[in-house]
C-alpha cells in the first residue's frame, strides 16, 4: 500500500465535501494497520489520535469515512490522505493551512507537482518556526532577566533544585523546553494525556514555578536543559 502511495492512486469514494486526488506526497504509513478498509479504531491507534480528532478532520472535509454495519471504516485512499495530514500537523501546520495545500493536491497531475506542493508548504512552515524560535528565545532572555532580579529574594533551595526531578521528569522537561504540547510528550513518553499534564504539574511545582515558561526558563538557568 505505501508503494502506490509514492506512485499516486485514484480513490473510489463519492464525498461532495472532499475533494478526488490522484497524487500525494509520500508520507510514512503506520506500520501496523490493516489491509483494505480500516476501521476507525485502528486508524486512530496507528496515528496516535483520538476518534474525535477524525470526525473532525472529516467535518473539516479532510478525510472520508463509511460502515460496515455499525463499525465506522475508512478507505485505502483515506488513510493515505490521513498520513499527509498526520505529517502536516506533526510539523505544526494549522488545519486551515492543510485545507488549502489538499485542496492544492486535487490539482497535481504528477507525483513530482504533489511533491513540490508539500515541499513548499514545509518551506514555509520552516521559515515560520524559524521566527517563532526567534521569539521564544527573546521571550526567554526576558524571563531570564525577570528571574534575576527575584534570585536575591526567592533563591531556589535544595528541593527545588533539579536533583528532586525523576529521570521520567526530566525526559518531560527536555521535551517541554524543544516546544512539545501535552499531548504530544504524552505520545512521545506513551503516557496518558491526563498523566502528561499530572507530570508537567509536578515539574512546575518543584521548580517553584507558576506555569510552565517559567518551570523552563528555572531549568536553562540551573543547566538541566538547553534551548
Amino acid at each position: 500500500m505505501a508503494e502506490g502511495y509514492k506512485h499516486g492512486f485514484a480513490t473510489d469514494i463519492a464525498a461532495p465535501t472532499r475533494p478526488r486526488h490522484r497524487f500525494l506526497p509520500s508520507a510514512v504509513l503506520p506500520a501496523d494497520l490493516p489491509r483494505g478498509k480500516v476501521p476507525i479504531a485502528d486508524m486512530a491507534n496507528a496515528f496516535g489520535v483520538t476518534h474525535r480528532t477524525l470526525h473532525f478532520y472529516e467535518e473539516k472535509g479532510l478525510i472520508s469515512a463509511s460502515r460496515i454495519g455499525l463499525m465506522r471504516v475508512y478507505e485505502p485512499g483515506d488513510v493515505m490522505r490521513m498520513a499527509v495530514i498526520n505529517a502536516c500537523r506533526e510539523a505544526g501546520m494549522a488545519v486551515a493551512v492543510i485545507q488549502d495545500l489538499m485542496t492544492d493536491l486535487t490539482e497535481a497531475d504528477s507525483q513530482e507537482a504533489a511533491e513540490a506542493l508539500f515541499r513548499d508548504a514545509l518551506m514555509t512552515r520552516k521559515r515560520e518556526l524559524s521566527a517563532e524560535m526567534s521569539t521564544l528565545h527573546r521571550q526567554v532572555q526576558q524571563v531570564n532577566d525577570l528571574l534575576d532580579r527575584e534570585a536575591a529574594e526567592d533563591p531556589l533551595n535544595d528541593n527545588q533544585s533539579d536533583s528532586a526531578l525523576t529521570d521520567q521528569e526530566l525526559r518531560c522537561l527536555a521535551l517541554m523546553a524543544a516546544g512539545l504540547s501535552t499531548q504530544r510528550i504524552a505520545r512521545t513518553l506513551d503516557l496518558r494525556d491526563d498523566a502528561a499534564q499530572s507530570l508537567e504539574a509536578g515539574i512546575i511545582q518543584k521548580l517553584n514555578a507558576n506555569h510552565r515558561f517559567q518551570a523552563i526558563a528555572k531549568a536553562v538557568m540551573l543547566g538541566v536543559v538547553q534551548v
